[in-house]
């Protein structure tokens, strides 16, 4: 059985089909899913969504990709979801320098607040870090203790190991299974089986199988089965494993 750690599963390329979605979802062994928000206006749909099932996870947060949809008063917002929703994390939240007019010094204050909001109410947070993840890392030394999953990681070995010290998984999804992505290919082989969670970042990101295709969450299995292949391990003790460091980190039960 798998857990899709980063699904936008109350996203609107759903709507048509969610259920049907899920179900095949469940047929190729995805048993749960964790649904990170990205602005305040979206947390209600998602909320809704995370209700239809109790595998659905929900978790709050404030994308820096939405930067200019953020306010400040969002953040006293998100305390206030945090404390009467009681979601599985925090997030998604984190920094983005590949997109150059996002104001640097914004996405800090909003992703720095929503530690501060993870280390208060004891929730790992995941992680958005684009072109970012040495300036991820410096703000998580701020607040020790706070554990979360760096999602999509595309990062070097050595990074890697840095966020793992610190207390990080590393998300892995659709791009793992592009034979270009070399680099992130080698450092899959490398990481602490411990370290890694599985995800599809759906609707988007899908795998090389899918290419141009909405991604979901039934194509989790792929994802699993190349990590797998990579590493010269069978699937299911794949599956065990990060099926295991999900449900450690965000409290799910068996």
């Amino acid at each position: 059985m798998f857990i899709d750690t980063h699904s936008h599963f109350d996203d609107t390329a759903f709507d048509a089909d969610r259920d049907a979605c899920w179900a095949r979802a469940q047929a190729a062994g995805v048993e749960a899913q964790v649904l990170p928000a990205v602005t305040r206006a979206s947390w209600p749909k998602l909320k809704a969504v995370a209700a239809s099932d109790a595998r659905l996870h929900p978790a709050y947060g404030l994308h820096p990709m939405f930067l200019n949809e953020h306010r400040p008063s969002d953040l006293d917002e998100l305390k206030a979801w945090i404390e009467r929703e009681r979601p599985v994390a925090v997030g998604e939240c984190g920094l983005d320098y590949f997109i150059g007019d996002l104001d640097p010094d914004a996405q800090w204050q909003y992703f720095t607040g929503q530690l501060a909001l993870a280390h208060e109410f004891k929730l790992p947070v995941i992680i958005h870090a684009r072109r970012a993840v040495d300036q991820v890392t410096k703000a998580l030394r701020q607040f020790p203790g706070v554990r979360g999953v760096v999602h999509s990681f595309s990062g070097s070995e050595q990074q890697a190991r840095t966020l793992i010290d610190l207390g990080c998984l590393l998300g892995l999804g659709g791009p793992v299974t592009y034979p270009r992505a070399q680099r992130l290919r080698r450092v899959v082989t490398s990481l602490p089986l411990e370290a890694i969670v599985l995800e599809t970042d759906s609707p988007d990101q899908p795998g090389a199988l899918h290419r141009g295709e909405r991604n979901e969450p039934a194509f989790l299995p792929e994802v699993a089965a190349e990590i797998a292949a990579l590493r010269g391990m069978e699937v299911q003790h794949l599956a065990e494993i990060t099926t295991d460091n999900a449900r450690r980190l965000f409290g799910l039960a068996p």
